[in-house]
């Protein structure tokens, strides 16, 4: 029943039918003139307050209250002619709502900004969730709601939010050295966070019934970054995963290149082998004997690239060198009679060079003087 009858006593309860009511006050509209024996009914998930004459006079827990102010049924509406027969002992009783409020988001609308030991500044965004719940009533009603009829969630949710962010930037400030710590620490960022927050919720009479955090993502460049240094601390042999990934961009440019694929397929045809047998060998591994797998310089790239490697796994340059120009140094084919750069004559008394080890051996030499490789 309502708060003004003229005759008749008040029976007071409330129901939160949208489960977000902080705290609603009946009358809703102003004050009413709760006369004296008027039974009040409080849950066990509710606190009910009674204001008389401007005041807070009692904190009703659950149960069946008989409330006692000075308006007497019909006899208080005659007393109270002078003031247009509106009596002048208003009352009013608030409904608190004990139960903990769950899943109230929180988030960084903006990212913030974090100085991290490694990466340097960089801006973070957060999001979560946490609980809430009034412990102290009285201090809801005086220091948040004040004279308002009906208090919600949704009208505390953002202050509480930024409040969070605040706390939460100093705290990552104080208590996280880089972004590579986060893994496994969301459960101890949350609880150093929730025990900071105990004080900015309690002077407005709440609980942080829990406190979570789902998520601390930083830019995408940064995130890359994060993760290319994860792909590196598994990474055992980089000249192994280098030549991989060149093979692997080969394919994809052969498998992409239509019919030009053909020819480039061919041609990385005969780089694959090369290719390969670096890996099998681990890159320049230690061999059998104890000595490491002799290498050569590619003249097209200047890779280093295996001794006996027809092409250059990296660019495609012949390996095989047959004869060289005394004069300029460049590679002459068999039988030929002048260099085709120079035009200096080709001598048949010349110089060989090991195409393996590059040693210079006498002419006519059949095998090298230096690592005992067959000459060309």
């Amino acid at each position: 029943m309502g708060a003004d009858n003229v005759i008749l006593l008040e029976a007071l309860e409330w129901f939160d039918e949208s489960g977000e009511e902080l705290l609603h006050r009946v009358p809703e509209q102003g004050s009413g003139e709760i006369k004296f024996g008027a039974q009040l009914t409080v849950r066990e998930s509710q606190a009910a307050v009674l204001f008389y004459k401007g005041r807070a006079c009692t904190v009703f827990g659950p149960g069946r209250h008989t409330l006692k102010t000075g308006n007497i049924p019909l006899l208080t509406k005659i007393l109270s002619a002078p003031w247009g027969m509106v009596s002048p002992l208003r009352a009013e009783v608030f409904f608190v709502n004990l139960k903990v409020f769950t899943d109230l988001k929180w988030g960084t609308r903006d990212p913030i900004a974090f100085r991290d030991a490694e990466l340097g500044l960089v801006r973070l965004r957060a999001h979560g969730v946490f609980n809430l719940r009034v412990v102290q009533p009285l201090l809801l009603i005086n220091n948040l709601a004040g004279t308002m009829g009906r208090y919600t969630t949704d009208q505390i949710e953002d202050y509480l939010r930024e409040v969070i962010v605040s706390r939460f930037n100093d705290y990552l400030g104080k208590h996280l050295h880089s972004l590579f710590d986060l893994p496994g620490r969301f459960d101890d960022i949350a609880d150093g966070l929730q025990k900071r927050l105990v004080q900015d919720f309690a002077r407005f009479g709440l609980s942080l019934a829990g406190f979570y955090i789902t998520s601390i993502t930083p830019p995408t460049e940064v995130q890359q970054a994060i993760d290319d240094r994860s792909r590196l601390s598994v990474i055992t042999d980089m000249d192994a995963f280098v030549r991989m990934k060149a093979a692997m961009a080969m394919e994809k440019a052969v498998t992409g290149s239509g019919e030009a694929g053909a020819g480039l397929g061919l041609g990385l045809g005969m780089m694959m082998p090369a290719m390969l047998g670096g890996m099998q060998t681990g890159g320049g591994a230690v061999a059998a004997g104890g000595s490491r797998a002799q290498e050569t310089v590619c003249e097209g790239c200047d890779n280093r690239v295996p001794a006996d490697a027809r092409f250059c796994p990296y660019c495609g340059h012949q390996q095989v060198r047959r004869h060289h120009c005394r004069n300029c140094g460049n590679d002459l084919s068999a039988g030929s009679q002048f260099c085709p750069r120079c035009g200096y004559p080709v001598d048949e008394d010349r110089e060989l060079i090991c195409s393996q080890c590059q040693k210079v051996n006498v002419a006519r030499a059949s095998f090298c003087n230096g690592c005992g490789g067959k000459l060309a």
